[in-house]
């Protein structure tokens, strides 16, 4: 037997007016935002979510503001039927599908989020102005669908740790849940993304998440033996370009000193091919 379908809403009065209606019934509601191209990694979220709240909104939104003039807003996959029918699979009950003009009816907002200095580091350097984008979208999503729960996942560890810092600094209702990264069987985080790897470009991809696993493997000797056992692991893969790698502290999302000795996070950006690729891992440093 088929599983029916999710609801379909594209307007933001239709929306507010379905949240509503859970809302006067007494039910809780989680929010799962993302750009569609649903793949196993996204399903993680509406699973957990099933567990936290009565209600599950899937938002498919694929947002202008938050891709700069290097990237190719076109070139991003657009599946929504197939995104639906997979939803459907896992009893999602709402799919909030706007168009950029019921996003932003009158152009770009005037009025926006900063995403402050951390914003600017990072994704943030090699992507200027990519996550004032991201946060400014969130929190429309946020006021749209008043969520009890929002999920966001570990993979985009900059974008995560943004987020939590938006909600708790503006004082929204709402709880972010963090879902871990889901990974192929041969260690590669899953992405939208991948899609554009050739075969060649996708076993080359493996580099990051192995250049992670070196970095976690020394981390007991020192932030310096971390980052030398990750160089090695990405070293001699000539379809990799590295963007950065570093070991940030989980609080403040800037590089821990030398001597620095606890909890931490791995984050690598690079380009493969043409495909930019992003991966993290936690660490304890000493």
């Amino acid at each position: 037997m088929t599983a029916p379908l999710p609801r379909v809403i594209t307007t933001v009065a239709e929306m507010r007016e379905a949240i509503a209606a859970e809302r006067a019934a007494g039910r809780t509601v989680a929010l799962t935002p993302t750009l569609g191209a649903l793949h196993d990694g996204h399903i993680s979220h509406v699973i957990r979510a099933a567990e936290l709240a009565d209600v599950r909104v899937v938002s498919i939104f694929v947002n202008p503001t938050q891709f700069t003039q290097a990237e190719d807003l076109e070139k991003y996959p657009r599946t929504l039927d197939a995104d639906v029918a997979r939803l459907a699979e896992h009893g999602v009950d709402l799919v909030f599908a706007p168009s950029v003009d019921e996003m932003y009816p009158t152009g770009p907002t005037g009025v926006t989020v900063h995403a402050g200095e951390v914003g600017n580091t990072f994704e943030g350097k090699s992507r200027v102005g990519h996550f004032d984008g991201v946060l400014t979208v969130v929190a429309k999503l946020l006021g749209i669908v008043t969520p009890d729960i929002v999920t966001f996942g570990q993979k985009d560890a900059q974008q995560l740790f943004l987020v939590k810092r938006m909600v708790t600094d503006l004082n929204f209702a709402t709880r972010v849940e963090t879902i871990e990264t889901v990974r192929e069987p041969d260690g590669l985080a899953m992405s939208s993304r991948n899609r554009f790897l050739a075969p060649g470009e996708r076993r080359a991809a493996l580099a990051l998440s192995a250049a992670l696993e070196a970095a976690a493997s020394a981390s007991d000797r020192g932030i310096d033996s971390a980052l030398a056992a990750a160089q090695g692991a990405l070293a001699g893969t000539p379809l990799v370009e590295l963007d950065y790698f570093a070991v940030v502290h989980p609080d403040t999302f800037r590089p821990v000193d030398d001597d620095y000795r606890g909890r931490a996070i791995a984050i690598v950006a690079a380009r493969v091919g043409t495909t930019r690729l992003i991966d993290n891992e936690s660490l304890r440093i000493g």
